[in-house]
């Protein structure tokens, strides 16, 4: 599979960004995908969670209230909206495609290229 991100951009703190991540090729059984984000010097962490069905959703604490994962399976796009935006949501938002099984999500090896979010005080 691969997934291409885009959306990203420089933004002032409490602006908006819609990121889509656009899917193409076989997911190889993959229920779910996620958005991850790596800020620069820090570890890739995820931020939402949702699987293709609808039925789960899930958001780091940072965000929630703020963030909203969707997806269009016609289109075969996901989304983040990104409301309220922070400085502390600079980072590479990258998508996974993965499986979520038992309450957890293992991301697999399908990443994008990631798109930088930059948020200015």
């Amino acid at each position: 599979v691969q997934l291409v991100e885009s959306g990203g951009g420089l933004v002032q703190s409490g602006d908006s960004l819609r990121l889509s991540c656009t899917a193409s090729g076989s997911t190889g059984g993959a229920n779910a995908m996620a958005w991850y984000r790596q800020a620069a010097g820090g570890q890739r962490e995820v931020v939402a969670i949702l699987t293709n069905d609808g039925s789960m959703t899930y958001y780091t604490g940072s965000v929630k209230g703020r963030f909203t994962i969707s997806r269009d399976n016609a289109k075969n796009t996901m989304y983040l909206q990104m409301d309220s935006l922070r400085p502390e949501d600079t980072a590479v938002y990258y998508c996974n495609s993965g499986r979520y099984l038992s309450g957890s999500y293992y991301a697999t090896n399908y990443w994008g290229q990631g798109t930088q979010v930059t948020v200015s005080s």
